[in-house]
């Protein structure tokens, strides 16, 4: 096993090298945006699988485990969302000419309003997004290889010790290799990835079945079939009502305003390919969940009294897969962590150098260079990763279930930048003191009641109704002080911005396979008595 895990990772590693070693990351458009080059493939591949996370893979399975399929609303309502950026806000983002998404605040507002945001972006990938990867891809490795169990150490040491190694290891790719690294080896775990959730399908089934493939089927179609259902309850982690107010919001700030996915985005070489990039990053959100739900499912039946559920997906791994395949798919979990980690990390690099750090350098009358800019980024991303080991490990702390904490905690984050750039593209009057009220009043308001009151309601629905509340004190701001000049949108794209002729019928057709997957998994469907 542990020789098939070296031979994958490495493979990996070696062809990225191989493809990129020629490639000059001199200037930040090259280290942040691979020079804007990349084509439907790596942008779809790399959306992909900056998304599909070690926290995914444990977080989602887990709740599979302990509630149903309803945690899988997430993922399918992604490809509503991926499709509305697809079509509204990506080509913005394209026409200004933007790296990053705060740019187009200070288009829109003022210098402040997007060093603000950069700032609330960054306070969230140090605090949430970098140490949930960490934590999520420890638990992982721990889980396939038993480390613990070899080394006879403590759970907190265990994870400690592993997230460390993969904080330093994950590093390099981001720090050394850029964006462009990092999309050819998002391409390869792509392609690895569905090849695992064959092998997956394939032994998982046939371990349940006692060596009958179609028997361990009949065993999740006819048994215990409450977990099949995808229609949540109010009781379950995930209702189906929230699909339509937090999770919607969420989803759609997530994919066309989080900057370490949108980034991977504006890297592609036209809108064209931006556009038909989405839409592939679409196809692997319709087959997730044989990866991201499917293990949970079987679990489910393997192990009906399991104390920490948090092991469920590396502890099914273990179990059913042979040695070399362990090995496999070992390095292709810890792929995937290291693809969020490196987008989070060459993200939050882009952020600090391109609307703090340069803009500060301007002001004060100091330059540098393309070169000496980069160098900085670096620095920065190394200490980024040493903050998320030290903060990783009290995750452990926390109980819930682990994809809770992580969206629950994302909250803070998430809504009120999405409040301020929705206001931004659907008004022109509402003025930058208006974003800076609306931001306050969200977070601090969450906080209170999140942490102090804690309502007898899902966290989602909360965090609609304060959206609702910072939209509304925003117009009210812009209604009685509006800009005395409208807001004018400015053109300067750096691609041709011609969509792709083919997105509608595409999109359309993903929409029915998105509805048609929460049907089979209903009352309805194969949850049905």
């Amino acid at each position: 096993m542990l020789l098939s895990f070296i031979i994958c990772t490495g493979l990996v590693a070696l062809i990225s090298w191989l493809k990129t070693r020629r490639t000059r990351l001199k200037t930040v458009n090259d280290y942040f945006l691979s020079n804007r080059s990349l084509g439907f493939v790596l942008v779809g591949s790399s959306i992909f699988l900056t998304n599909l996370s070690g926290n995914l893979l444990i977080g989602e399975n887990e709740s599979v485990y302990i509630n149903n399929m309803s945690v899988m609303a997430w993922g399918m309502t992604s490809i509503l969302a991926m499709l509305v950026v697809s079509e509204f806000l990506l080509p913005v983002y394209l026409r200004i000419g933007a790296i990053t998404t705060p740019d187009f605040l200070e288009h829109r507002f003022d210098a402040v309003t997007k060093r603000i945001v950069s700032i609330v972006f960054l306070a969230s990938y140090a605090i949430n997004l970098i140490p949930t990867i960490l934590y999520g891809g420890a638990l992982a490795m721990n889980g396939i290889f038993h480390v613990s169990q070899h080394t006879g150490w403590g759970a907190t040491t265990t994870c400690c010790v592993l997230i460390v190694i993969i904080g330093i290891s994950g590093s390099f790719y981001s720090i050394l290799g850029g964006l462009r690294a990092m999309s050819i080896s998002d391409t390869l775990l792509g392609l690895g990835m569905m090849t695992g959730c064959l092998l997956i399908s394939y032994y998982g089934f046939n371990y349940l079945g006692h060596g009958n493939l179609l028997a361990g089927v009949r065993v999740i179609l006819h048994q215990k079939k409450e977990h099949l259902n995808a229609i949540g309850s109010a009781t379950d982690a995930v209702p189906f009502s929230t699909i339509f107010t937090g999770m919607l919001l969420m989803n759609l700030y997530y994919w066309g305003m989080e900057q370490f996915i949108v980034q991977q985005a504006l890297a592609s070489k036209n809108l064209k390919e931006c556009q038909k990039g989405i839409a592939l990053a679409c196809v692997g959100k319709l087959l997730a969940p044989l990866i991201l739900n499917l293990p949970g499912l079987i679990a489910v039946h393997l192990y009906p009294h399991l104390d920490n559920t948090r092991e469920v997906f590396p502890r099914l791994i273990s179990d059913i897969l042979p040695g070399v395949f362990q090995g496999f798919m070992a390095s292709i979990v810890l792929g995937a962590v290291f693809s969020t980690f490196n987008a989070g990390l060459n993200s939050s690099g882009t952020l600090f150098i391109m609307n703090i750090y340069k803009p500060w350098l301007d002001k004060s009358g100091k330059q540098k260079n393309d070169e000496q800019l980069v160098r900085s980024s670096k620095i920065f991303q190394v200490l980024l990763t040493l903050m998320g080991c030290c903060i990783a490990p009290f995750i452990i702390l926390f109980k819930g279930g682990f994809y809770t904490y992580i969206q629950m905690l994302s909250g803070f984050f998430t809504v009120p930048v999405f409040s301020v750039l929705l206001v931004g593209f659907l008004t022109r009057r509402v003025p930058p003191v208006a974003v800076k009220i609306g931001l306050a009043f969200f977070i601090l308001t969450y906080a209170s009641v999140i942490l102090v009151f804690q309502p007898p309601m899902h966290y989602l629905h909360v965090l609609a109704i304060l959206f609702v509340l910072t939209v509304a004190i925003m117009l009210l701001i812009g209604r009685l002080f509006p800009l005395k000049v409208p807001y004018q949108a400015e053109k300067h794209p750096v691609v041709d911005i011609q969509p792709w002729r083919y997105r509608h019928w595409v999109s359309a057709l993903l929409i029915t396979l998105m509805v048609l997957a929460f049907v089979l998994f209903s009352s309805i469907g194969i949850a049905g008595r």
